[in-house]
């Protein structure tokens, strides 16, 4: 009984690092995606990708990424005073950024395809 126990938590924990894995990976494309449909300030991207368990990350994690995507020149970024509590650093995407989402969002939907027929044991050529 131990040892399927100790076997069922070393599963859960390489589940849990390949789901992070996974996230860290998309996180990017779903932040310019939310970007996509307006500007955002930092916790309320936060507090929607939290909706989403499989995307949920912290604070910590998303301003980071929000500092370097905006180096990258992908999103702009204006101080804006907020009706409740000290001002809000609001987030947008930039020419380049919206055509840098479009093609990561290409991607993802032709992996998303590929591993989709693939583990259906389906032989649809996901370029289609």
């Amino acid at each position: 009984m131990q040892g399927t126990l100790r076997y069922h938590a070393a599963v859960t924990r390489e589940q849990d690092i390949w789901v992070s894995q996974i996230r860290k990976g998309l996180v990017e494309v779903a932040i310019l995606g939310l970007l996509s449909n307006g500007e955002m300030y930092g916790s309320e991207i936060v507090t929607v990708l939290s909706q989403h368990p499989e995307l949920a990350i912290s604070g910590g994690t998303v301003y980071p990424l929000l500092s370097r995507l905006k180096k990258a020149g992908l999103i702009a970024a204006v101080w804006r005073e907020s009706p409740v509590g000290p001002p809000r650093k609001y987030y947008t995407l930039t020419d380049e950024g919206e055509t840098e989402f479009a093609s990561m969002s290409d991607a993802w939907r032709g992996v998303a395809r590929a591993v989709d027929a693939v583990i259906s044991g389906g032989t649809t050529d996901a370029r289609t």
